[in-house]
């Protein structure tokens, strides 16, 4: 299952990384890619979109669910 969450605060590639390592650290996630230009994070992976959102946000930024 494929999920996309708009995220806000991304700036760099530091915070492209930081985003996708914190939602492929939970049980469910194959894949995820950021894009801090089109401002959101694609999530492979059988995953709720309130984990995902606190993922984010446990990250230091900002889920736009």
């Amino acid at each position: 299952m494929s999920t996309t969450l708009a995220v806000g605060g991304m700036s760099c590639g530091h915070c492209e990384q930081a985003v996708e390592e914190a939602i492929e650290a939970l049980a469910g996630v194959q894949d995820a890619e950021a894009d801090r230009d089109a401002e959101q994070v694609a999530v492979d992976g059988d995953i709720s979109i309130e984990q995902l959102v606190t993922a984010v946000e446990d990250a230091g930024y900002e889920p736009k669910a």
